[in-house]
């Protein structure tokens, strides 16, 4: 996709492991050695089971003389690379919160930089931020984050922003009101991310899916996809391993699957179903033969289970992943539960804090629960960290906290225990009650212990140097074998009319280690490419130079489509849209209705598919002929899609006015919802509350959010206009402007709506909305979208 400048978006903190992961990889392999940074550098830790090495850690803890407290609100987990501490809290209220990456001198708590960034068409309810956690690159200690809002974005250590991705108005990323948030892992020269996305083309259908980027540069390496409908949102940290001579990676998803791909390519391997929601819980291997996973709701209790490893592996990539039944790879399973909280383990015991508060001891070999100690009534997202002979275990809530506070207000206050573990549950050598509650996982780096409350960002234990982790080297990587295939890196592109763009072209052998670097150009032949399941048999409108560079033609209509590279018998793939700059203008008559609807709820209908370079339109929206013209429709044989999102542009575009003809069906007592998106901005139109509206969190930005100016009587089944732009002016501050009149009447001088935004969205995609929760359809045509004039006197612009 095409990289962007970093704008105010919102991000997440990830966890970083203490040792160094895995130095940047050579191509033809690799050999062991020092890698340069040094410290917990991903959520999981060094081990990537919520161990570390670390010695002389605190025994008591006294939230009333921390080394250092700072004022940073959140449910992260830090990370420390190099003697600096990264973090994702939020600040602010209201429109006004913003969620950040925060970097903090870890011996004494001095904040060094921070980049915040505004939440925009979420559904994230209550302080839900700052789920996600940083991760820091073991080679270059630079520093990746994903955002509540699906910003992915990459910085050095000082805090100077590299590459970011907006991956909501790229890849179609959706939010829940849960607002969990993946951390990104780094492999090599790869940053791994995740999310529910609902893309374009054979990733239309929303899907629970793994992305991965080059680390330097942000460039799209490979997608993943488990291929399964998800049933919940997912954000189980992928374990690195190998499988077979195969880099992998394994993780939970959201279709309550355990899912292994390779790490290389990002073609699935295998899945096991396992629940029947999702599995947030990250797993663990127990003696590289064994996976571990947790799952449970805190309303449906779910299970541990050890799975044996499979070793089997698809005949080609588009075969897989091979499903394989959890019955033939059990080895034991027992009765805990968690929905969010994951195990730790340590030798062959497996720590893990049940949903209702359990620490409970395992035995990784039988999965016989050797011990309970009860320590709190519910755990959420919190984790178990274990370092110097002792547990570190933070609690939701602490019970007692009104009597060991002297009163306040309830639930603000979570417990942080530190317990030496045996068989029998453990002995609690400090039970502590911080200020905030717990959501967030300790971190442990040069004899302290850092945790995060919904308050603070705490740091207990000694002052000065006192490392005990030994420098660790870099993991050797086997030799890869011939070629068999290619991989083109970007592996998605987005471009505008006559935009260029240039390609790495890689030789992978059949495992998906690389081979070498392509660079003679010449010797690659691209041809246009249709998969043959394709729905939408559609080309890009472009041209492969023989320098090997990506030309997109002149025309200003939209396009796209994939190609493939061939060098003699080895073949790879890439795909891409192009999307005209302003003006965009789209009327639909141009589209052929050549398909005919099979579902149960209506006769036979004539359709055809959206335009396929709009992100999140596929199933959701159908062109259907309506009032003698042909308009988008949404569709509503299908209650997962009753709400649609779509982007049609790039996410740097601003300054420009949308306007499009909606409609809905209905009657006085029920209507469904229609509207059109202008850089971040939701303007909407209301069926059953008969309102105008703009929103862009329905919690924080809402406005007139019920007011008298916001009621808009409008009839069903009538075509009306809707017509928005955005200003911004010299302090970052945004102006929305919003109006809707009958489409057969005249446009009104004056904005219905008029709306302030202080930390004002300063970009990002045209987009359209519709929601059909009672079957009644909405339409939207005539769609414009123009370089905005400037203002007149009337506000008639």
């Amino acid at each position: 996709m095409r990289r962007l400048q970093v704008g105010k978006v919102k991000l997440f903190d990830m966890k970083l492991s203490k040792w160094t992961f895995i130095a940047v990889l050579t191509l033809a392999g690799l050999s062991a050695q020092a890698a340069p940074v040094h410290g917990w550098l991903n959520w999981r830790g060094p081990n990537q089971n919520g161990t570390s090495t670390e010695k002389g850690l605190p025994e008591k803890i006294d939230p009333q003389h921390p080394l250092w407290k700072a004022d940073l609100p959140g449910q992260s987990t830090s990370v420390i690379a190099n003697g600096k501490l990264y973090i994702i809290g939020y600040l602010g209220d209201g429109p006004d919160l913003q969620e950040g990456v925060t970097c903090f001198d870890a011996e004494t708590g001095k904040q060094l930089w921070q980049h915040n960034y505004d939440d925009f068409l979420s559904d994230t309810i209550y302080l839900r931020y700052a789920t996600s956690s940083p991760t820091v690159d073991p080679e270059t200690g630079n520093v990746y984050i994903q955002g509540t809002q699906g910003i992915l974005a990459a910085f050095t250590a000082d805090g100077k922003a590299l590459w970011n991705h907006s991956l909501m108005e790229s890849y179609g990323r959706l939010t829940f009101p849960n607002s969990r948030t993946a951390i990104p892992v780094v492999d090599g020269d790869l940053v791994i991310t995740r999310g529910i996305t609902a893309n374009w083309g054979a990733q239309g259908p929303a899907g629970d899916r793994f992305y991965a980027f080059d680390k330097n540069n942000g460039d799209l390496v490979w997608s993943a996809d488990p291929k399964e409908r998800p049933r919940d949102n997912s954000f189980s940290h992928p374990y690195l391993g190998w499988l077979d001579g195969k880099r992998v990676f394994y993780a939970a998803t959201g279709d309550g699957s355990i899912f292994c791909a390779n790490a290389r390519t990002g073609d699935g391997i295998w899945r096991i179903p396992l629940a029947k929601a999702g599995i947030n819980a990250t797993i663990l291997v127990h003696n590289n033969d064994k996976i571990i996973s947790i799952y449970g709701t805190p309303y449906e209790p779910g299970q541990m289970v050890a799975l044996k490893i499979p070793h089997v592996h698809p005949t080609n990539a588009a075969a897989g992943p091979i499903v394989i039944e959890r019955s033939q790879t059990e080895l034991w399973s027992n009765d805990l539960s968690t929905s969010t909280s994951s195990p730790i383990l340590v030798g062959d015991r497996i720590y893990v804090v049940t949903e209702k508060g359990d620490l409970s001891t395992v035995d990784a070999v039988t999965g016989k629960v050797l011990g309970r100690l009860k320590i709190g009534i519910e755990e959420r997202n919190s984790s178990p960290m274990y370092a110097d002979g002792k547990l570190y275990v933070p609690m939701l809530d602490d019970p007692g906290s009104k009597e060991a506070e002297g009163g306040g207000e309830a639930g603000a206050h979570g417990a942080f225990y530190v317990i030496r573990p045996n068989d029998q549950g453990g002995e609690i050598l400090t039970h502590a009650v911080l200020d905030g509650r717990c959501f967030g996982t300790p971190t442990a780096y040069n004899g302290k212990v850092y945790i995060q409350t919904t308050r603070h960002l705490y740091c207990f234990g000694k002052a000065g140097n006192n490392d005990s982790l030994p420098q660790t080297e870099a993991e050797a990587w086997p030799k890869p074998g011939p070629a068999t295939q290619l991989q083109i890196i970007p592996s998605e592109v987005l471009l505008k009319p006559m935009d260029k763009v240039s390609f790495r072209v890689r030789s992978l052998d059949v495992n998906g280690l690389t081979v070498e670097e392509i660079k003679d150009f010449t010797q690659i032949k691209w041809t246009p490419f249709i998969p043959p399941t394709a729905k939408v048999r559609a080309s890009m409108n472009a041209t492969f130079t023989a320098e090997g560079e990506l030309v997109a033609a002149q025309a200003s209509t939209a396009s796209a489509g994939a190609f493939q590279a061939s060098l003699g018998n080895l073949k790879g793939y890439m795909r891409g849209r192009v999307l005209p700059g302003l003006p965009i203008k789209q009327d639909f008559e141009s589209i052929q209705l050549s398909e005919m609807t099979t579902n149960q709820i209506e006769q036979a209908t004539p359709f055809a598919y959206p335009p396929l370079p709009w992100i999140g339109a596929r199933f959701k929206f159908e062109v259907r002929e309506k009032d003698g013209n042909k308009s988008l429709t949404k569709t509503i044989d299908n209650k997962f899609f009753q709400r649609a999102t779509v982007f049609m542009g790039d996410p740097n575009m601003k300054n420009y006015t949308i306007e499009a003809d909606v409609m809905s069906e209905g009657n006085k007592r029920k209507m469904s919802d229609v509207g059109i998106i202008n850089q971040r901005y939701l303007i909407v139109l209301k069926g059953n509350e008969q309102k105008l509206e703009i929103n862009s969190n329905l919690e924080r930005l809402r406005v007139p959010a019920g007011s008298e100016p916001s009621n808009f009587k409008w009839s069903p089944n009538i075509w009306y206009h809707l017509k928005s732009r955005v200003d911004t002016a010299a302090d970052g501050s945004t102006t929305v402007r919003a109006k809707a009149w009958k489409k057969a009447e005249a446009e009104p001088d004056k904005w219905i709506l008029d709306v302030n935004h202080k930390t004002g969205h300063q970009n990002g995609c045209p987009g359209l909305f519709g929601f059909a929760p009672q079957d009644q359809r909405v339409f939207i045509d005539n769609i414009s979208v123009t370089a905005s004039s400037p203002l007149q006197a009337s506000g008639n612009n």
